[in-house]
C-alpha cells in the first residue's frame, strides 16, 4: 500500500503544528514549505482539507496563520490518513465489481489482503498526533527554515 503524497503532506502539517506548542503562536504555508522544503502550491490544498476536516483552524489577513484547532491526544492518526486517501482498495479485485478477476469471489488471497489492509488500520488507528509527536523537540530541531534548523517551541 502506498500513500499519495496528500496524506504525507496532511500528515507533516499537524506534526509541524502540533511541535509549534503554544495556541498563540500561528504558522503560515510559508512557515511549513520552508521547514519541509515542499511546495507551497501543495501546501495549500493539503491544509484546506486539514481545516476542513476540524484538525486545523485558520485565520486569514494580515497576522493570520493557522495552529492545531484540537489537542494532539484527539487527532487519531487513522482518521486523518483515510480522510485524505480515496482509494484503500490494494488490488482491483477489491472494487465492487472484482475488477478483471474472474476468482476473486472464491479466492483466499482476498480475505489475506483485506486483513492485512485492516491490520494496517488497527495500527494507524491505535496511534494519535501526540504520540507521533513523542519526541517533539527532536523533530523541530530537524525542520529547514532558510537552510537553518527551525526554530520551534516543541
Amino acid at each position: 500500500m502506498r500513500l499519495t503524497h496528500f496524506t504525507d503532506y496532511a500528515l507533516r502539517v499537524l506534526i509541524f503544528l502540533g511541535t509549534r506548542g503554544r495556541a498563540d503562536r500561528l504558522s503560515t504555508i510559508g512557515d511549513i514549505a520552508a521547514a519541509y522544503g515542499i511546495s507551497e502550491n501543495h501546501l495549500m490544498k493539503v491544509v484546506h482539507h486539514v481545516a476542513r476536516q476540524g484538525y486545523v483552524e485558520t485565520t486569514r489577513g494580515k497576522g493570520g496563520g493557522m495552529r492545531l484547532a484540537r489537542a494532539p491526544d484527539t487527532i487519531n492518526i487513522g482518521e486523518v490518513v483515510r480522510g485524505a486517501e480515496d482509494d484503500f482498495d490494494l488490488v482491483e479485485r477489491f472494487r465492487q465489481d472484482n475488477g478483471r478477476c474472474p476468482i476473486a469471489p472464491a479466492c483466499a488471497l482476498n480475505r489475506t489482503l483485506m486483513r492485512a489492509r485492516d491490520a494496517f488500520f488497527e495500527v494507524l488507528n491505535g496511534q494519535t498526533l501526540a504520540d507521533v509527536l513523542e519526541s517533539g523537540k527532536a523533530i523541530s530541531g530537524l525542520f529547514l527554515s532558510a537552510g537553518k534548523p527551525y526554530e520551534g517551541s516543541g
